[in-house]
């Protein structure tokens, strides 16, 4: 084969690639505006995040607003796909949802199998105790022989908890508000949660009281996850965070649910 045939097919080669790349690159997309509408997992029992709402029928929380905000872009419907810590993963792999977002930790375990947004907001760890407790009054208290540990079963927290503690006892919950339950009844001393959590929980029940933990604790950073494989929607998800984080919109439901402490506006 001459130079010239062996150039000509190189570059033919190079724009069927080029051209199965872009088709790869736009299927995710071209999936949601065939269906009409932006599948979202959500955890409707995350305060401040995505929380359903009992009083007033409806969910609210900074990744609600944010999620809609995201379908309009797309000019597309919303609809929520009921999901937890636990199942998220296996309902984006299923193609249960097209994007989870409720405020998950990017951890190294999770990014084995998704792939994550870049992060809007990143939170320290934080026991909830009640406030007539007889001897937790800091987190040095909590990590000693007979305190009983309420972590939710999926989340961060537990792979955490499981390796820091050395003396506590773990119990691991799976459903809705049955941390809480454990602590109020005496069932466990305290439960493991987060700053949007924590906060929702201490402005609602006036039985709860917030530990923040040591400052030298890394602190976690959440994101959106999508379905391994798929850099263009990727793309796509990293462009409407930057967008939200420059046009200040972020900042305006931050500090609408009162999350602002922890958003990560850059």
């Amino acid at each position: 084969m001459s130079q010239a045939k062996k150039g000509f097919m190189y570059v033919i080669c190079y724009f069927l690639l080029f051209a199965a790349t872009s088709i790869i690159a736009s299927e995710r997309e071209s999936i949601i505006h065939q269906k009409g509408q932006l599948d979202v997992c959500i955890w409707p029992d995350y305060f401040s995040i995505s929380y359903y709402n009992d009083r007033s029928n409806k969910l609210e929380g900074i990744d609600i607003d944010l999620s809609k905000a995201f379908a309009k872009e797309l000019n597309v419907k919303i609809n929520y796909v009921t999901s937890h810590f636990g199942r998220f993963m296996n309902d984006l792999e299923k193609g249960k949802c097209d994007i989870a977002m409720f405020g998950i930790a990017a951890t190294k375990n999770r990014k084995k199998r998704v792939d994550f947004s870049n992060t809007y907001l990143s939170s320290h760890m934080y026991a909830i105790t009640v406030k007539k407790h007889p001897f937790i009054k800091s987190w040095k208290d909590i990590d000693q022989k007979g305190v009983i540990v309420a972590v939710q079963k999926g989340t961060y927290m537990e792979s955490a908890m499981s390796k820091k503690l050395k003396n506590a006892s773990l119990t691991i919950t799976t459903e809705p508000n049955q941390r809480e339950l454990e602590v109020r009844s005496g069932r466990a001393d305290v439960f493991i949660t987060d700053f949007p959590y924590g906060q929702k929980m201490i402005s609602l029940f006036d039985w709860a009281k917030l530990i923040p933990l040591e400052k030298s604790s890394e602190p976690l950073n959440y994101a959106y996850a999508i379905r391994k494989g798929q850099p263009d929607w990727l793309e796509k998800v990293n462009q409407f965070v930057t967008k939200i984080k420059e046009d200040g919109r972020l900042k305006t439901y931050a500090e609408k649910h009162k999350l602002a402490p922890i958003a990560i506006f850059q």
